[in-house]
């Protein structure tokens, strides 16, 4: 589901062009160009996914994410690189993965086979 709304917000609301992402069990990488500004871009994302998590949930009127996020501005094609890596291998990091292939709520995972990161 939140990968759903990762590419949605992506894809047919064009508020970033997605690069990387990973969904870990208690947290989220992005890795985007952002078309809007990010405080918009985070709360669109965070709204969708927590009324479909609570709603599966059962839950009403309870936070399902913190209120902060954290942004980094990337200055260097290098830097690129390296917060993708970081990003896709969070899940074989954690212990969740073997591979990074093998983690499918992953730019990297096999699942998505198809995604298209920059330039592609």
């Amino acid at each position: 589901m939140v990968v759903e709304a990762i590419r949605y917000n992506a894809g047919t609301l064009g508020q970033y062009e997605l690069h990387a992402y990973v969904v870990m069990p208690n947290d989220v990488h992005l890795l985007v160009t952002p078309t809007v500004a990010i405080p918009k871009l985070a709360k669109s994302l965070k709204g969708i996914t927590a009324k479909r998590a609570n709603q599966m949930l059962g839950s009403t009127g309870r936070p399902f994410w913190q209120e902060e996020y954290y942004d980094h501005t990337v200055r260097a094609v290098g830097g690129f690189e390296r917060i993708r890596a970081y990003i896709e291998g969070n899940p074989v990091r954690a212990g969740l993965a073997r591979e990074i292939e093998e983690y499918r709520w992953s730019s990297a995972g096999k699942a998505n086979a198809g995604f298209a990161g920059p330039g592609e």
